[in-house]
C-alpha cells in the first residue's frame, strides 16, 4: 500500500500522554508507507504540528498499533511508535507505559478481547521490548468504563483506575538491567547509572550537572548549557548500553535525581531525551525506582527507601508524583513493578493524511 490517505483510529489519553490508537490491519503493511502516513497524521515535521493531530509536544505525538495476539497466554500485541514533532522520524526504539494504559480499553472496544463482568484483565505483549504487561480494565456490565475516582498527577480530574503490572522487564531493550555491568560509571566527568528496567535510562545526580533538581519544566527547557551537557553524556553511552548511535533515537532517557521534598522516595527531572518531561514516563519511573535500590548508585545516595520486601516508592516529578510498587526477591532484586494509571477515550472515527 503506497498511497494511504485515511484510517480508522481512536484518539485516547493514556496516563499523562495522548495519541492515536490503530488496529494493525488499518495501517499500511510496509513500514516506510506506515511511517509516512503517521507523519502526515500528526503534522510532522513542524514545531506546531499545525497540519495534523499532534499537540506540538512529544507526549501528545504518540501512536499505538494493536493486533490480536497468537502468543500463548497473551491477548494482544502492542507496538509503540514515537512520532517526532519537528523531525520526520517515527521511532520504535522505546516502549511507552503511559500509552500502554489505553491498550486494554482499546482492545476491548475493538472486540479483540471479550469483556468480563466487573473488570477484565488484558495480557499485553509489548513488541518494542518483548515483555508482557497485565492491565486491569473496569468493565461493569461488560462495557469499558472510563469514569472513576482514580487520580494521577499530571492529569486533571479523576477516571477509572487501570493498574498495570510489569514482570521480567530487566534489560528489555539493552540486554541487561545494568548494560555496562556496573552500578556506577563515570561519563564526561559525571557519575551515572546506566539502567534498563523497561526503559533505557541514564540516572545521575542533578547537582552533578549544575542544577538543584527542583526546577520547573520551562526553566529546564531553556537551559541550553544543561541540555548540551547531558546530550554529550547520552551520545557517549549509546554503544555501552547496546543502543548503538543514539543521535536520532529517543532513548536513553536522561534522569536527573535529587532528594525527595514531599515525602516521596526521590525527586527526578526527566529529559525525553531533548525536552524536559512534564512528569515522568511509567517505565522511566520503574527504571529510576530500581536505580534507587542499587547500592552505591547516585540514585541510592539521595533516595529515601522504606524497609521490607515490598517497597512503595513515590517518584516526585514536576507535576506531582508517580508511585511504583516494587516486589523484591530474597537477593534484593526487583521481580515485578506495578503502577496505577488511568485512560480516557477522546475520539473514535477516521483520520485523514
Amino acid at each position: 500500500m503506497t498511497a494511504h490517505s485515511q484510517s480508522r483510529v481512536m484518539w485516547m489519553r493514556g496516563g499523562t500522554s495522548k495519541g492515536g490508537y490503530f488496529l494493525a490491519e488499518d495501517l499500511p503493511v510496509d513500514t516506510a508507507a506506515r511511517d509516512a502516513f503517521l507523519l502526515r497524521v500528526m503534522g510532522s515535521p513542524d514545531p506546531r504540528q499545525i497540519d495534523g493531530m499532534g499537540g506540538a509536544d512529544p507526549l501528545t505525538s504518540k501512536v499505538a498499533v494493536v493486533r490480536k495476539s497468537d502468543r500463548p497466554g497473551v491477548d494482544v500485541d502492542y507496538l509503540f511508535l514515537q512520532v517526532f514533532v519537528d523531525q520526520a522520524i517515527v521511532s520504535d526504539a522505546q516502549n511507552c507505559g503511559n500509552i500502554l494504559a489505553g491498550i486494554g480499553p482499546f482492545a476491548i472496544e475493538r472486540g479483540l478481547v471479550t469483556a468480563q463482568e466487573g473488570e477484565t484483565r488484558v495480557a499485553i505483549f509489548m513488541e518494542n521490548t518483548g515483555q508482557i504487561a497485565i492491565a486491569t480494565v473496569q468493565t461493569p456490565g461488560g462495557t469499558v468504563s472510563y469514569d472513576g475516582g482514580a487520580r494521577i498527577d499530571g492529569v486533571p480530574g479523576a477516571a477509572a483506575p487501570v493498574p498495570l503490572e510489569f514482570r521480567d522487564t530487566a534489560g528489555s531493550t539493552c540486554g541487561a538491567l545494568l548494560p555496562s555491568g556496573n552500578a556506577v560509571d563515570e561519563v564526561e566527568g559525571v557519575r551515572v547509572t546506566l539502567i534498563d528496567n523497561g526503559m533505557p535510562c541514564v540516572v545521575m545526580k542533578a547537582q552533578d550537572v549544575g542544577i538543584t533538581g527542583y526546577e520547573d519544566r520551562d526553566t529546564l527547557d531553556k537551559d541550553s548549557a544543561l541540555k548540551d551537557r547531558i546530550e554529550k553524556i547520552r551520545l557517549a553511552v549509546g554503544s555501552t548500553m547496546n543502543l548503538g548511535n543514539v543521535k536520532e533515537k529517543s532513548v536513553p532517557k536522561m534522569m536527573l535525581v535529587a532528594p525527595p521534598r514531599n515525602g516521596g522516595a526521590i525527586t527526578v527531572r526527566s529529559f525525553i531525551p531533548h525536552r524536559a518531561h512534564a512528569s515522568i514516563g511509567v517505565l522511566g519511573a520503574v527504571s529510576v525506582a530500581t536505580a534507587c535500590l542499587i547500592e552505591g548508585s547516585p540514585a541510592a545516595e539521595v533516595a529515601a527507601i522504606p524497609d521490607g520486601p515490598r517497597k512503595t516508592l513515590s517518584v516526585e516529578h514536576p507535576t506531582g508524583e508517580t508511585t511504583c510498587v516494587m516486589e523484591l526477591d530474597e537477593r534484593g532484586a526487583v521481580t515485578s513493578a506495578a503502577m496505577l494509571r488511568t485512560a480516557r477515550k477522546l475520539m473514535d472515527g477516521i483520520v485523514f493524511a
